[in-house]
């Protein structure tokens, strides 16, 4: 059966939902503020009431929410926020942790070696791959200016 791109697209306006883009950006933005001022909190925590430097504090921050992320993901908290805050909880560390953690849990069950460390990044591997090798692209340009004389 043969449709008209018309006929097509009012098929598709009735079948898809309507978008709650409004109501999906509070949501994230309030979950993403929230897990942001957990962290700010735990360097609070660290660096005033234990008394780290603000280097050290700064690195227990980031150890403490991705232990937080793995941990929520791996008893099937992270992913149910998730479903509620969207992208408000894959853009803080704790996302990061999350995409490490799914997908090693989703195949687990293939063993250790073929399953839980081969599936791990599979998710964040391409953002990783993607991120040093950017990094690694600015460096150069950074040092090649460098030795031009110029500074940035």
């Amino acid at each position: 059966m043969q449709y008209s791109k018309k006929e097509y697209l009012d098929y598709l306006n009735q079948k898809s939902p309507n978008s709650t883009i409004i109501k999906d950006m509070v949501c994230a933005f309030l979950v993403g503020g929230i897990i942001c001022v957990i962290g700010q909190a735990f360097y609070d925590l660290y660096n005033k009431a234990l008394g780290m430097d603000e280097e050290t504090a700064r690195t227990a921050v980031s150890v403490t929410m991705v232990f937080l992320g793995a941990f929520l993901t791996g008893i099937n908290v992270y992913g149910k926020i998730a479903k509620y805050a969207g992208a408000g909880t894959l853009v803080p560390i704790t996302g990061f942790a999350n995409a490490i953690v799914s997908p090693a849990m989703e195949f687990k069950k293939e063993g250790l070696v073929l399953g839980l460390a081969a599936k791990m990044f599979v998710i964040a591997g391409p953002v990783l791959v993607y991120g040093i090798t950017a990094s690694a692209f600015v460096g150069m340009i950074y040092y090649i200016i460098g030795l031009m004389g110029g500074s940035i």
